[in-house]
């Protein structure tokens, strides 16, 4: 299909001056540019196509940059990047150097706020509406928001404290896969399309500025009005959690008319007080494959247009990590399994089918997650909490207060462990053993293989300490048939240099040292450092770390801090992500980049023996 229409929209301005038949065919061009990027470079692709409309709506009633519009996730936002003149760079989303998947300031003005994880935008729509409002500048703030992400509690914190001020601010619920508020019988329904229609709005504005002007009464006259309508909307409509939080709702709204969309956000702006604006939307819309299981084509491989297949793949850590977990489920009637929202993500489908009373799905809220495993550990249960790393960080504290004061065996099974790829800076799972390796009474593992992985798992199932298994996204890089069941595996080539590693990078190092003359150390335990190992490690003349991770407050510093004291004399380096973000590429790409593959730890030695 010819961009006929989407290839001159520049700004949200040339979206405005579209007719309705012109709007159509955007909205056409539109899907069919998501499906075709997403099918080449993966992605996101049930969300975007879901939002198209109400996307072109919100350009449509406000005016970006001057009205801050964040998507919550971002993981929507692409209908928004080919209106805010991206459509030139659109084929390039997900990839080295392209666009961002989600929202990112340094791309374009009219993304107000990096974007990437769940459940904030309120928090930062509404930061940024009060400091328009401190500065005098003009224009208001719109967070959008699913109903998936009001399952996080940040976003009830959010609707909490904006709901208690005066002005415009505005959220707009993109619903599409349960109802927020229910409404009963006929007469709430006529009610909701009489609340739904701008005139019904703008009469209520002029009768009110009428009645403010009597004097002595009018301001009488409109609270009688007011709390008369209160009073037989209560009765008749159900009032809603938002207006109980202060805000004036507006809604349900087909989230695939324009019209209507537009019109509603219109009527929000003259508001003097907050609004909910609930639009319900169908995930996927537009590409049959995606409408009827929009869970599967969530976030996607590059995959067939016509037949909607992905190649077929590899077994995963993730699969792995989940088949282990039903097999010493179905031997310990006490194993149970927790994940926030990401039951297919963290290969747990099997799990939630076959041992559905010892499954929990509790929605995007990591910080419930970490302590509700505590608690099921407390009643004498096995939980294993399955979260993304990147995800884990939300729930830092509760690890700490909620686990490892009371050293609690909750079991932690870190998935997309390490560098992650085109999701890019927010999702990096680079950060972890920073943390973890931080709290008293934790435990770490780091495995390479897939049965080591298997090995882990039934290894801390039976251990009464709080403990994390961390693995990477994908396949395993290699295989070997070294025994992996001591706190670290030692390869003795020679006495000058050994490389110290864990994780998937392992398997590189290991790679080396069949061509190159050097000792390896991998660390099956990577916390706490076994206390033999600085001993055995002062032995050699030069020590290399690498380390899939953030270097500050690593494993690496760990140990160099051991060796020190216990006299080590010879030379130490650390290779290792050092102060920075990790940017979109692929996996290959970034271990590359940061020195992680074969040929980059080759030629370390060559530089190392130079010297």
């Amino acid at each position: 299909m010819d961009k006929k229409i989407l290839g001159t929209v520049n700004s949200p301005d040339d979206v405005k001056k579209l007719d309705e038949s012109q709007l159509n065919i955007l909205c056409e061009e539109i899907r069919k540019e998501i499906i075709d990027t997403v099918a080449k470079n993966g992605g996101h692709l049930a969300s975007n196509l879901g939002t198209v409309e109400l996307t072109v709506a919100l350009h449509r009633a406000f005016s970006s940059p001057k009205d801050a519009i964040i998507f919550d996730v971002g993981h929507q936002s692409y209908t928004h990047k080919l209106l805010t003149g991206r459509f030139d760079k659109f084929s390039t989303i997900r990839t080295e150097g392209g666009l961002s998947g989600f929202m990112r300031p340094s791309e374009s003005e009219h993304d107000p706020f990096v974007t990437g994880h769940s459940s904030n935008s309120i928090s930062a729509a509404y930061g940024i509406y009060r400091a328009k409002k401190i500065s005098g500048e003009e224009g208001t703030a719109v967070a959008v928001i699913g109903d998936g992400a009001f399952t996080g509690g940040m976003a009830y914190e959010g609707l909490n404290n904006a709901g208690s001020m005066r002005g415009n601010f505005i959220i707009v619920l993109n619903d599409n896969k349960m109802s927020i508020s229910r409404n009963v019988g006929s007469m709430s329904r006529a009610i909701t399309r009489l609340r739904n229609r701008p005139r019904y709005h703008n009469f209520k504005f002029a009768v009110s500025r009428i009645l403010a002007k009597i004097p002595f009464i009018g301001n009488h006259i409109n609270n009688f009005i007011y709390n008369v309508k209160e009073f037989f909307k209560h009765i008749f409509y159900n009032s809603s959690i938002f207006e109980s939080f202060g805000y004036n709702y507006l809604g349900p709204v087909d989230g695939h008319n324009i019209k209507e969309m537009e019109g509603l956000f219109k009527i929000a702006e003259k508001y003097n007080k907050p609004s909910v604006i609930h639009v319900i939307t169908t995930k996927g819309k537009g590409y049959s494959y995606a409408e009827s299981k929009p869970k599967n084509y969530h976030g996607v491989s590059p995959f067939d247009i016509e037949t909607g297949c992905t190649p077929s793949g590899k077994a995963t850590f993730s699969d792995i990590a989940g088949k282990t977990l039903c097999e010493i489920a179905k031997e310990n009637e006490k194993v149970c399994a927790v994940t926030a929202a990401m039951t297919m993500g963290t290969g747990l489908t099997d799990f939630s089918t076959t041992y559905r009373n010892r499954f929990f799905d509790v929605g995007i809220a990591e910080q419930h997650a970490v302590t509700f495993s505590a608690g099921l550990a407390k009643g004498g249960m096995i939980p294993f909490f399955a979260v993304y790393s990147s995800f884990l960080q939300r729930g830092y504290d509760q690890i700490i207060h909620d686990c490892a004061i009371q050293n609690l065996p909750v079991k932690f099974l870190i998935d997309r462990a390490g560098i992650v790829g085109e999701d890019g800076e927010s999702h990096q799972g680079v950060f972890d053993v920073s943390y973890l390796t931080s709290i008293p009474n934790m435990n770490v593992y780091s495995p390479c293989y897939f049965s080591e992985l298997e090995e882990k798992i039934r290894l801390v199932s039976t251990d009464k300490e709080l403990c994390a298994v961390r693995y990477p996204r994908g396949c395993e890089l290699g295989n070997c048939n070294l025994d992996f069941s001591d706190d670290y595996t030692l390869i003795d080539n020679s006495k000058d240099i050994v490389i110290v590693t864990y994780g998937r990078i392992f398997s590189n190092v290991l790679e080396v040292s069949k061509d190159e003359n050097v000792s390896v150390v991998k660390l099956n335990k990577i916390y706490p450092i076994n206390k033999e190992l600085p001993d055995i490690l002062r032995e050699y003349k030069r020590v290399i770390f690498i380390e899939e991770g953030i270097k500050k407050g690593g494993i690496g510093e760990s140990l160099c801090v051991a060796l020190n004291e216990n006299g080590f004399v010879g030379k130490y380096e650390i290779r290792a992500i050092d102060g920075e973000f990790v940017p979109q590429a692929s996996v290959t790409s970034s271990l590359k980049h940061y020195g992680f593959d074969i040929d980059s730890i080759k030629e370390l030695l060559r530089n190392n023996n130079a010297r």
